[in-house]
């Protein structure tokens, strides 16, 4: 499988995943700056977590239009696959690849701890080797992370299955305390209506190995991988 994992100034979780998809999954890796436009024939395109461009206006706001996102957009409008992590899905929110936004979180705070999420189903290749209600461990890191979206926009993802994880206590339940940021719905991460765009606030490159404390995070990128290993 081949992982292009997209670097932008203020990217910090950059190599981290570079790490987990060559050094843990054994996925072939190339960075590719923003400022490029070759994607270098991927299977997937990784947007990292981070502060692209100081998050300066708000978060992804500038990055969206770094030369190399006009190629990703026509990457992902080919049929293409995009994965975007916390930065990342902000990113992939502010260019329309993915609806809604996020906003501050709840509680006005930079949140940094470990959470728990449930898999909401195994329609798109990302969840297809998850099993639906699936408790996974995976840490946040974010200052806007509460995904917010209108009402029709939300229940269209609700209907479609649009919905990839929710926030959850340890045994699966959806409440308010096991929220961290006040999405709605508790929403963790959401695919476009393809399937084939991921946008999600955890990320699961931090729990990759057992020694950063769960390799829960390497449950959940092996399922995409699995997928392309059976296409090819």
């Amino acid at each position: 499988m081949r992982v292009s994992v997209l670097i932008f100034p203020g990217s910090n979780c950059d190599m981290d995943a570079v790490h987990a998809w060559s050094r843990v999954l054994h996925a072939k890796v190339t960075p590719v700056w923003h400022k490029d436009h070759d994607l270098a024939n991927p299977d997937l395109v990784f947007i990292p977590g981070g502060f692209s461009f100081g998050d300066y206006l708000r978060s992804g706001a500038i990055a969206r239009f770094s030369p190399v996102m006009q190629d990703v957009q026509r990457f992902a409008e080919k049929g293409g696959y995009v994965f975007g992590v916390c930065n990342g899905f902000q990113i992939l929110c502010e260019m329309g690849l993915l609806p809604g936004a996020l906003l501050t979180n709840k509680n006005l705070r930079f949140l940094c701890e470990d959470v728990h999420i449930r898999v909401e189903n195994d329609l798109s290749p990302f969840t297809a080797k998850l099993e639906t209600k699936q408790v996974l461990n995976i840490p946040i890191a974010h200052g806007m992370g509460q995904y917010f979206a209108d009402d029709e926009t939300l229940r269209k993802l609700e209907d479609q299955g649009q919905v990839a994880f929710r926030y959850c206590d340890a045994a699966g339940a959806l409440t308010d305390a096991a929220n961290p940021n006040g999405s709605l719905n508790n929403i963790a991460g959401i695919t476009d209506a393809g399937r084939r765009v991921l946008g999600m606030m955890p990320h699961p490159e931090r729990h990759a190995e057992a020694e950063l404390g769960s390799i829960d995070g390497a449950v959940l990128l092996s399922s995409i991988m699995q997928h392309f290993t059976k296409v090819a």
